[in-house]
């Protein structure tokens, strides 16, 4: 992938992760990945439709996963495609916790950790400051 394709992704999610939201400024020493929502092993390429930017740690909790069971009704369920579903279809920031409105939703909340208390807690500052 070339530097020309992983600035379009930086770009068109405006330096924030496209599952969790955290800003890149504010995400510490780890830096953000170009992230494939198909991964490679699963024929996705490197096309601009298949690319995503994404947190540290959304990226590598998500790693090659397509799909993971629904919490709420335990029925295997895709996750949440940042290219094709909109946010705020599936997911609503509630004070700092983000809650799955959807079985993708709650799906994606659950496997990417979204509500790990350190990561509930660097929301919670940048909220109160107004950063996010």
């Amino acid at each position: 992938m070339d530097d020309a394709t992983r600035q379009k992704v930086r770009d068109r999610a405006r330096g924030c992760c496209e599952y969790c939201g955290l800003p890149q400024d504010f995400s510490g020493l780890l830096p953000f990945h170009v992230e494939h929502v198909r991964a490679k092993q699963h024929r996705g390429s490197d096309a601009l439709e298949n690319l995503c930017y994404a947190c540290s740690r959304c990226n590598n909790f998500k790693g090659p996963n397509l799909s993971t069971h629904d919490p709420l009704t335990n029925q295997l369920v895709r996750l949440f495609d940042p290219r094709h579903d909109q946010w705020s279809d599936h997911f609503r920031m509630e004070g700092p916790i983000i809650l799955g409105l959807t079985p993708e939703g709650r799906a994606t909340v659950e496997l990417l950790q979204m509500n790990e208390s350190r990561r509930v807690i660097l929301r919670a500052a940048l909220r109160d400051e107004g950063k996010l």
